[in-house]
């Protein structure tokens, strides 16, 4: 069998999230949980628009989750720790020699790295419950691994970073030619393009180690877009620059060059905690649509919507508030992890 990881523009049969529960990422206070829980709704309501939603949520949070979402998201309950489902849940596959038959990744997860604030092993579980569910192939890996720290072309390209896959709290024995070999035989890839690290705010202590999928992605074969900070001020500033001459020089796994798309970063430099992570980049794309991340900025956030409309061609771009979401540590491409559809 060989197991190909679809592009996220491929048609999907649902999306997938967790509810958030309580824990260290909930936030210090009532009002700072209420934040969390609307923010997830918000996102849960906005994907509902355009194709089906299926939550995974905590037993204790059920009655919450059941009043805030209402009939339209669908419910499945399991015990959770962590509510970030593009990184415990099951990276979902395809075997194009058997239609019809999905597969789902089981990665490792261990937290990011297990810091030591990190509440991760029951939500580790999550992504055999959710392949059982659906009745997918489960396709287990060694490799710790997070849905966030990859992002595909469909045809044989991943995007990834060595201080995620190659982090030592990760993967101690790791080299790239073992994640690369991994890569190859759960989803599919031929050509790995190893990014050197990721944003500054994403090496904070509640941050990923530098996860793609807030700075870069691959919107079509050939075609990356890339977060770009334009303020020198900020220190991504030079970090995406840095990002944009490599990607400039590289080529994907049928040897086309990339052209890279700058998507900027909204005006906003700094909150309370420092220098933020504020990307557009971290969007969902769905059946007809783009989930992108607003933050406020009315000019900001229509301009990357249509950057957004741009890339993904007959696609409308919906913007849902995510500063809530950022505050925790991701956005919105990082609380949700499509299925693809598969023939029946």
């Amino acid at each position: 069998m060989t197991w190909r990881m679809p592009a996220e523009t491929a048609p999907h049969e649902r999306t997938w999230m967790a509810f958030p529960r309580p824990g260290i990422t909930l936030g210090d206070s009532p009002a700072e949980g209420e934040e969390a829980y609307a923010a997830w709704t918000a996102v849960a309501h906005a994907v509902a628009e355009f194709e089906p939603v299926t939550m995974v949520v905590d037993p204790l949070e059920s009655g919450r989750a059941q009043r805030m979402l209402g009939s339209g998201v669908e419910i499945v309950e399991s015990p959770l720790d962590e509510y970030w489902m593009r990184d415990f849940g099951p990276t979902f596959v395809v075997d194009d020699e058997r239609p019809g038959v999905l597969g789902a990744v089981d990665w490792i997860f261990n937290g990011w790295g297990a810091p030591d604030w990190a509440e991760w092993r029951t939500s580790a579980e999550i992504g055999r419950f959710v392949s059982g569910l659906v009745g997918s192939e489960l396709v287990s890996s060694v490799l710790v691994n997070e849905g966030g720290g990859i992002h595909v072309d469909g045809e044989g390209t991943v995007l990834a970073t060595e201080t995620v896959q190659l982090d030592a709290r990760r993967n101690p024995y790791a080299d790239k030619a073992r994640v690369e070999a991994e890569f190859a035989r759960t989803i599919g890839t031929t050509k790995t393009i190893w990014l050197p690290r990721g944003l500054t705010r994403d090496y904070d202590d509640f941050g990923t180690n530098g996860h793609v999928d807030i700075v870069a992605t691959i919107t079509s074969p050939g075609r990356v877009l890339l977060h770009s900070q334009n303020d020198p001020g900020h220190p991504d500033h030079d970090v995406t620059r840095e990002l944009k001459a490599l990607l400039e020089q590289e080529t994907d796994a049928a040897g086309r060059r990339f052209e890279v798309v700058d998507l900027p970063a909204p005006e906003t430099l700094r909150d309370h905690e420092g220098f933020v992570d504020w990307s557009y980049v971290n969007h969902l794309v769905v059946n007809g649509g783009v989930i992108a991340c607003g933050f406020g900025e009315e000019k900001a956030d229509a301009a990357a919507r249509a950057i957004l409309e741009e890339a993904y061609p007959g696609r409308r771009a919906v913007t849902v508030d995510s500063r809530a979401i950022f505050a925790r540590g991701g956005g919105i491409h990082c609380i949700t992890q499509q299925q693809p559809a598969v023939a029946s």
